[in-house]
């Protein structure tokens, strides 16, 4: 017989099983006890609960054949309204305010509030220029329609407004070049600021020139005047940056 060597009479009956007990490939380490060289029952057991309760709580997608129930579900823990009516869309309200036809589709595709919220902010950024800068063409051309008529002619309306802009250029700030030269209104009250050859009044008060235009320049933000063309208000504009002119006579 074979007498074990100084080595193994040393070792414990635990220590020899350990040594030569290794962890199952299939067994997460976690889940080992080297010194007993046996599976940790209990923190595979706790470690299953945990599973168990994560799994009972997760968003589950609804397959085919779900129910209302499951969908209204499945929508409601990603955040999708009740209805369309309750997205609350904030913004500049003038611009662009909620579509109840719009909610609806963006209800019914299943979008939550921040989608929903997104896809206006995305109109007033990207979409609402575009609107303006087409309204502001089509203006232009009907605009041009109507100087060319009151003038005699495109021919005649192309010489004249040669000249206001030159006169303008040489005698009124840029704002006020810009504000009144787009609008048929505007164009005829340089058209007689320049007949009566009034001086560049308001360049000698510059505190003047500064407020009054500031006041007008917000005035011409509003969609009164951008959008709607609205005549009364286009008008006020206009008589604005002229009284600004005749204010710095004397």
């Amino acid at each position: 017989m074979t007498e074990p060597n100084s080595s193994e009479v040393e070792s414990s009956p635990k220590e020899l099983v350990a040594a030569h007990t290794e962890r199952p490939a299939f067994v997460p380490e976690k889940f080992w006890d080297p010194e007993a060289a046996k599976v940790r029952v209990d923190e595979m057991a706790k470690s299953y609960c945990e599973l168990e309760r994560y799994l009972g709580n997760a968003v589950r997608v609804p397959g085919e054949d779900a129910g209302e129930a499951e969908i209204a579900r499945f929508r409601a823990a990603l955040g999708v309204p009740e209805s369309a009516d309750s997205y609350e869309i904030s913004g500049d309200a003038e611009s662009f305010e909620p579509e109840p036809e719009i909610n609806r589709r963006l209800h019914e595709a299943g979008f939550t509030q921040g989608q929903a919220q997104l896809v206006y902010d995305l109109a007033r950024e990207y979409v609402g220029p575009l609107v303006q800068q087409t309204a502001a063409d089509y203006e232009a051309e009907r605009q041009t329609e109507r100087l060319e008529a009151h003038f005699g002619g495109s021919e005649a309306w192309s010489g004249i407004s040669r000249q206001i802009r030159e006169w303008g250029e040489a005698n009124m700030s840029p704002d006020a070049m810009d504000a009144l030269s787009t609008t048929y209104e505007g164009c005829l009250a340089l058209h007689k600021m320049m007949q009566s050859q009034e001086p560049a009044l308001v360049r000698k008060n510059a505190a003047v020139e500064r407020d009054g235009t500031d006041e007008l320049k917000a005035l011409m933000r509003d969609p009164r005047y951008w959008r709607d063309r609205d005549p009364s208000f286009i008008r006020q504009v206009t008589d604005g940056f002229s009284r600004l002119y005749a204010a710095g006579e004397g």
